[in-house]
Formats: structure tokens, C-alpha cells, sequence
């Protein structure tokens, strides 16, 4: 008997591949099938759930101006307002304008008024008013005493009526706008003439603001203002 050469098998015809999913179906099974799916469905959905994006804040709606930061601006101090009493002494003087006027006696000004102002509002200065006697341009003071001279006239309040004290001298310092020639003749080195001049000089420049003041007057020096310094006032 010859040896017969050995054909190698027919091969299978193709299959088709809904024949393959059909058998592979039949071998996974229905139930395993559905519950890969929804495996898979439900491993989706939590990855979606932990990787989205936060919702915005309603703030994040709100038109912004785009390049710029809105300021903060603060609302500025509210000022105290003085009491009206107080403004109201503070905005105006209370002066007594005597001699030759023509309505002497207590009258109210705007504070920082000038002598001449308050010789105004005492109706004016009289024919035989000696108006060159005063400083017209000198501020005045609350409380304070003008006196319009006539010609040849010497203001009375500075003319001493008796002595000061039970010794003639000043019982106290000497207020320099209130005190007489008499008075002043009472300080140490004083004499009638540097006494008529201290009348003279705050007659015709107003009240003394301070008693560093007194050296404008002739007759005074440092020498002499410093032995009566303790002995004035203002």
C-alpha cells in the first residue's frame, strides 16, 4: 500500500457576526449582561458627580466694572455744632461807649470790631467830639469802656476821687485797663507824668493785651517794668 500525502483540513466557512454575539449571549447570559450595564452606568454618573463644576455664587450674577475695583469711600465726620449760646458770645462783643456821643451808654457788636464802629452805634461822635484823642482803628474787647473826649476834655474815670486803701496804696495788682493816673502814681518808680502817660497810651491804643505791653509807654523801661511786673495786671 502507497503513502498518500495528508490534506490538511477544509477550513470552517466564516461566521457571521450576529452568529458570534448570538453565541456569546447565550454564553455570558441576559441577567449578567444587564447588570454590567447598569455597573457601568452607575460608575459613570459618580464620576460626572465628583469631577462637574461648583455652581457660581449668586454674587458672581452681579455686573462688575470690567478693569476696576469699586472703592470703599467713607462718609466724612459729621461736625459737632457749638451750642447757639455759645456761638452767640462768641460772635459778638458788649461794649459801654461814653462821653460825646450822641447815644451814650451799653451797646452789642460784631466780635473784631474797631473803635470808630462802636462810636457808630452809639449814634456817632458830637460837633465838639475830640476824635484825634482816640485810636479809632484799635480792636475792641467784651466788657470793654470807650470814652469820647470833647476838646481840652481829660476822661473822668481816670481822675482819682479820694485814696486807694486805708494807706493810699492799691490793696491789689492794678488792672492796667481799669486803673486811674492816681492808682498807677502808687507803683514803685511811678510819677505823675510816666502815670499820664500810661493813661494817655491806652486811651489812644486801646487795652493793654498783656503787662509786657507797659514798654511801649515813655518812661517805662526794662528796668522799671520788671520792679512793677508783680504789681499789674491785666
Amino acid at each position: 500500500m502507497s503513502d498518500s500525502p495528508t490534506l490538511p483540513p477544509r477550513p470552517e466557512p466564516p461566521r457571521r457576526v450576529a452568529d458570534a454575539a448570538t453565541a456569546w449571549l447565550a454564553w455570558f447570559g441576559p441577567a449578567r449582561l444587564a447588570v454590567t450595564v447598569l455597573s457601568v452606568l452607575l460608575v459613570a454618573a459618580a464620576g460626572y458627580w465628583l469631577v462637574r463644576a461648583p455652581a457660581p455664587p449668586p454674587e458672581a450674577a452681579l455686573p462688575v466694572a470690567a478693569g476696576s475695583v469699586p472703592a470703599v469711600t467713607l462718609a466724612p465726620p459729621v461736625p459737632v455744632e457749638p451750642s447757639s449760646a455759645g456761638s452767640a458770645a462768641a460772635s459778638t462783643v458788649v461794649v459801654h461807649v461814653a462821653g460825646a456821643v450822641h447815644a451814650a451808654g451799653v451797646h452789642e457788636l460784631s466780635a473784631g470790631a474797631r473803635v470808630h464802629a462802636a462810636i457808630a452805634a452809639a449814634g456817632g461822635a458830637t460837633d465838639d467830639a475830640d476824635l484825634d484823642g482816640l485810636n479809632l482803628a484799635a480792636p475792641v474787647v467784651d466788657g470793654q469802656r470807650i470814652y469820647v473826649p470833647v476838646h481840652g476834655e481829660v476822661d473822668p474815670a481816670t481822675v482819682s476821687t479820694g485814696p486807694v486803701g486805708d494807706a493810699g496804696e492799691a490793696s491789689g495788682p492794678l488792672d492796667l485797663n481799669d486803673a486811674t493816673a492816681s492808682q498807677f502814681e502808687t507803683l514803685p518808680g511811678v510819677g505823675p507824668s510816666t502815670a499820664a502817660a500810661i493813661v494817655d497810651d491806652r486811651t489812644r491804643n486801646g487795652p493793654f493785651a498783656s503787662v509786657d505791653e507797659l514798654d511801649r509807654v515813655p518812661g517805662i523801661g526794662p528796668a522799671k517794668l520788671a520792679a512793677i511786673r508783680d504789681l499789674v495786671t491785666v
